[in-house]
């Protein structure tokens, strides 16, 4: 274990450090330079798909529902691949019109329609109000598993996170006063935060897969002849096909995709890199999904799986 005050400091100091990164890019723009505006960039910052889900949700699926977390990641790439054109008029129907959230796309399909406006943006509100709890709660319950339980000095931890993530928040996302302004620190940050979440999973996928076992395939074999677990690697194809569809349409009308793809997008043929460059990351971050929970479940890892990501390496020393 971590002492938890070294690790409610780390996590500080990585806050701050985001913090950095949007400033600088803020500042570059004032002084007419861009650091944000390449299709790298670009295709990085939808990467913001990939919340704390990526990093627990799908492990624990994969531990309890085999590869059942597969088409959460295929649906948005497939419509990145098949469908880019789609995006692409979406961003030319929003910047002529001056369309900055989902719900004006929405109503202005139906004519500018207030009411239809009014139900979308409330039904975003439910939809993204127990989301963002979740986000938090992923951070407090990685930090318990790191420092162990709550300590009474820092029993105000998710309250800290909040409140550092609201000051964001303000500070380089609505405190501008134009909403057609691009927020070139915070896509600055949802791109560097991308990179850091890509190569954590890669580096516990990768010491996981080779350092405790002797690659995927002793993995499978483990599992396929484990008589309580030989079931995960059976495809249950309508509940593939379900997920398939919901998370093709989530890719589109996320608030925070519809956010990064249309409202950031400062040229649309940055839109050709990130239609296989969205998908290659999304590839990547699920390369040892299943080695993780499946790992994890042969290890016998105590606790929730998942965890998994974070328990296995604490674990293991």
């Amino acid at each position: 274990m971590i002492n938890p005050i070294l690790a409610l400091a780390a996590m500080v100091l990585y806050l701050l450090l985001l913090f950095g990164v949007a400033h600088y890019a803020d500042r570059k723009r004032d002084q007419g330079e861009s650091i944000v505006s390449n299709p790298y960039v670009y295709a990085l910052s939808f990467s913001v798909y990939a919340t704390a889900w990526a990093f627990y949700g799908s492990v624990g699926r994969g531990a309890t529902e085999g590869l059942g977390f597969l088409p959460i990641y295929l649906g948005p790439s497939l419509v990145m691949l098949l469908g880019w054109t789609v995006i692409r008029k979406m961003i030319t129907i929003s910047k002529e019109h001056r369309l900055t959230t989902i719900s004006d796309f929405i109503s202005f399909r139906y004519g500018r329609s207030y009411v239809i406006g009014a139900l979308v943006a409330i039904a975003i509100l439910i939809m993204i109000t127990p989301y963002v709890a979740l986000q938090l709660i992923a951070i407090s319950e990685s930090l318990t598993i790191i420092s162990g339980p709550y300590h009474e000095i820092l029993g105000v931890r998710r309250l800290i996170v909040a409140v550092l993530l609201g000051v964001f928040a303000i500070i380089f996302g609505t405190r501008h006063l134009d909403p057609l302004e691009r927020h070139e620190g915070l896509i600055a940050v949802v791109a560097f935060e991308s990179v850091v979440k890509l190569l954590a999973f890669l580096v516990a996928g990768l010491y996981i897969t080779y350092g405790l076992f002797g690659g995927y395939s002793e993995i499978v074999s483990g599992i396929a002849s484990h008589p309580e677990y030989s079931g995960l690697l059976k495809v249950d194809y309508v509940s593939w096909f379900s997920l398939l569809v919901m998370s093709s349409f989530a890719i589109l009308f996320l608030p925070r995709q519809f956010h990064v793809m249309v409202v950031e997008n400062s040229d649309e043929e940055h839109l050709k890199k990130a239609m296989w460059l969205f998908p290659l990351y999304m590839l990547l971050i699920n390369l040892f999904v299943p080695a993780v929970a499946w790992g994890g479940l042969l290890l016998g890892a105590g606790g929730r799986t998942d965890m998994f990501m974070v328990s296995i390496p604490m674990n293991q020393g």
